[in-house]
């Protein structure tokens, strides 16, 4: 018999599993908006409820489900919101934020060339989860980090005030 490996090929010690309201939807949408692929066909129940779907954007794997009423796990439509923000780090984030906004991402960031080096916007999906995406321009030591973050943070005190 073949040893079983406790980590399943493919997978991290950490993996998000997303809950979602319409996960059958939230599927073909992540596959427009962020070139998403399913690693195996989803597990639904009888009337097409999405029990266990498995994911794939880049070299980074997640799991879905619908929500269940009763159940303990609600999607973010469910709870008003989520604290939570999935970040995408690409070669190219220009392309991919294209591609999110003509899928029909709501964007809360604009896409920009941020202080601390990365091109990053972060963008809110119709089911209510929320993504950031990134591409690493420039490596900034510490320091530095801490002289643009003073910057930026008096530009914003400005703006507000």
């Amino acid at each position: 018999m073949p040893q079983v490996k406790p980590i399943p090929e493919g997978l991290h010690t950490l993996t998000p599993h997303l809950i979602v309201k319409g996960a059958a939807r939230a599927i073909e949408f992540y596959k427009r908006a962020f070139g998403a692929e399913e690693v195996s066909p989803a597990s639904t129940t009888p009337d097409g409820k999405v029990m266990h779907a498995h994911l794939r954007i880049g070299d980074s794997q997640f799991f879905m489900a619908d929500e269940f009423p009763g159940g303990n796990a609600r999607s973010p439509q469910a709870l008003g919101g989520t604290p939570v923000v999935f970040h995408i780090y690409v070669e190219d984030v220009d392309a991919l934020w294209s591609r999110a906004v003509a899928a029909g991402v709501k964007v809360t960031m604009p896409l920009g060339d941020q202080f601390w080096g990365d091109r990053y916007g972060q963008v809110e999906d119709p089911f209510g989860h929320h993504w950031a995406l990134a591409t690493r321009k420039e490596q900034v030591s510490r320091e530095e980090m801490n002289r643009r973050a003073q910057e930026a943070m008096a530009k914003m005190a400005q703006q507000h005030s």
